[in-house]
């Protein structure tokens, strides 16, 4: 599909909270609280900011695989707050891979599940993260949007 618009906006995380599911091989790294198996699955809740022409909040929720190389992430998002200027709420759908330096993923709008003037969003986004940020991270949404210029 070929989207009209552009919005770039930069995410933070404001919390993260993951724990196990599985443990393959009863080995892993425990960091606080958490406890990330070298192989295995985790799950993690998560809230981001946006500033930009992105702007609000959002919860999500990660299924995180964990193992040597290209381990995969899958992640539904709810989106609360403004984009280009339109408010509402949004649900975007994250699939991506991790590996223990870099995480990239694939960002859909999900069609049927926004309110208000996000209502008839439609749109993608990739992000490709490498290393940790206090900054945040970049990300810009290609969209369309049935009766906006």
């Amino acid at each position: 599909m070929i989207y009209q618009h552009e919005a770039a906006g930069r995410f933070s995380v404001t919390s993260w909270s993951e724990h196990l599911i599985t443990d393959i091989d009863g080995e892993g790294t425990a960091a606080g609280d958490a406890y990330y198996p070298n192989r295995g699955l985790t799950r993690a809740d998560v809230r981001y900011t946006y500033t930009g022409e992105i702007e609000g909040t959002s919860t999500l929720t990660y299924l995180i695989a964990y193992k040597a190389d290209a381990a995969p992430v899958l992640s539904f998002e709810h989106f609360e707050g403004s984009i280009a200027g339109h408010e509402g709420t949004r649900v975007f759908q994250h699939s991506g891979s991790q590996d223990k330096a870099s995480v990239t993923a694939h960002l859909q709008v999900v069609p049927g599940m926004g309110t208000g003037g996000l209502e008839t969003l439609r749109g993608e986004a990739d992000i490709t993260i490498a290393g940790h940020s206090d900054d945040g991270y970049d990300l810009t949404l290609t969209y369309s949007l049935a009766g906006a210029r």
